[in-house]
């Protein structure tokens, strides 16, 4: 059934991508007019006029301010163009222009598309007008600049690399019910107390129960890839791809026993789960497009940002590492903590269950006088 659904998500957004800026489609283009800012050094106004201002922001800057605010971060790029550019295009002179981007914005590579089709729109114009020159009096040629795109738009680009980091991470969703039943049916069924009385830890009961669930979600996600890797989707790094994305999964799983080792019944379970899912959902994805739209440090708290990166092929520092892998293991530490002391006491399994603040303060050490 899972396959089946990602199958068809899968021909659902490959359509929709390839008719989203078709003539016949719906373009994203207007929603991101100055996505990324670009300072340019243009006396002869040439450039500046054949840019795509429905996604760079243009100044019109020197050469010196361009390079300072691209230095201080302000900018995702800057384009020199030489004073004299007109003067040798007259004479039949190549002139190159200078790009100047900032690698540590991740718009730069938009910023370089748009660029890189703009001069060779402008190439071909020029050469046309050359050629124009060269052909007699009572022949013309017309110039004409023809925009060419290079490699996927930005919506494109936007849009593929946040499918498949949803399409990454949502088997992990999918199995609360069975961490679910594994706890709370044991309180409905009444086979808790059995559970408990047998020669094993309630560290082992949690850790055993979780890790199987874990282990499910592994393979559904190995599984998922797999078929995206076939399907065409350029995913590289697919194997360090894989490991976060399953480390990700103890945090989830973890969260998921907390909520059903204090839950009496698969209904409060239900509702829990329900509203902490979507907070979850919130942690993944709004760094990750936070870090799709402006550099930011703290979107890397994400996994999802990390995983987005290493599968585009990004090169991280070790801080961009640290930050992601560090969220992970704490919130499982404390999440696997506090499933397995609420295991342990009987009020919370059998009832009477006490309200959040007194399990809270039991929790911490503080009894009731």
């Amino acid at each position: 059934m899972q396959i089946s659904i990602l199958i068809l998500m899968v021909i659902f957004f490959n359509f929709f991508t390839a008719n989203i800026e078709s003539d016949k489609g719906v373009t994203l283009s207007p929603s991101l007019t100055g996505f990324a800012s670009v300072d340019i050094s243009d006396n002869s106004g040439i450039f500046s006029n054949q840019i795509n201002k429905d996604v760079l922001k243009i100044n019109n800057l020197s050469y010196n301010e361009s390079i300072n605010r691209l230095n201080q971060g302000k900018i995702t790029a800057a384009l020199i163009v030489p004073e004299n550019f007109t003067k040798n295009i007259d004479q039949f002179k190549s002139s190159n222009v200078d790009l100047f981007v900032n690698l540590e914005d991740p718009k730069q590579i938009v910023a370089t598309n748009e660029i890189n089709s703009t001069v060779k729109s402008i190439s071909a114009a020029i050469s046309n007008q050359w050629i124009n020159s060269l052909v007699p009096q009572n022949k013309t040629v017309e110039t004409t600049v023809k925009e060419e795109k290079t490699g996927e738009s930005l919506p494109l680009k936007l849009i593929n690399k946040m499918m498949i980091a949803v399409l990454l991470f949502l088997p992990l969703f999918l199995f609360g019910n069975i961490i679910v039943d594994s706890i709370v049916g044991e309180k409905e069924r009444k086979t808790g107390e059995i559970l408990v009385a047998m020669p094993v830890s309630h560290v082992a009961i949690i850790i055993g129960k979780n890790m199987a669930v874990v282990l499910t979600m592994a393979i559904q996600v190995g599984i998922w890839l797999i078929i995206l890797l076939i399907a065409g989707f350029d995913i590289n790094n697919p194997i360090l791809v894989y490991l976060v994305v399953i480390l990700t999964a103890f945090p989830i799983v973890g969260i998921t026993s907390v909520i059903s080792a204090y839950s009496k019944n698969y209904k409060e379970a239900g509702i829990g789960l329900s509203f902490i899912y979507i907070v979850i959902v919130g942690f993944l994805i709004v760094p990750a497009l936070a870090y799709v739209s402006r550099q930011s440090i703290s979107s890397n708290i994400s996994p999802m940002t990390l995983v987005m990166r290493i599968f585009s092929g990004e090169t991280l520092t070790t801080t961009e590492w640290i930050i992601p892998l560090a969220s992970i293991a704490l919130i499982s530490i404390i999440t696997f903590w506090l499933t397995i002391e609420l295991f342990k006491r009987d009020y919370i399994m059998f009832g009477p269950r006490p309200g959040i603040i007194r399990t809270t303060l039991d929790l911490i050490g503080i009894k009731r006088i």
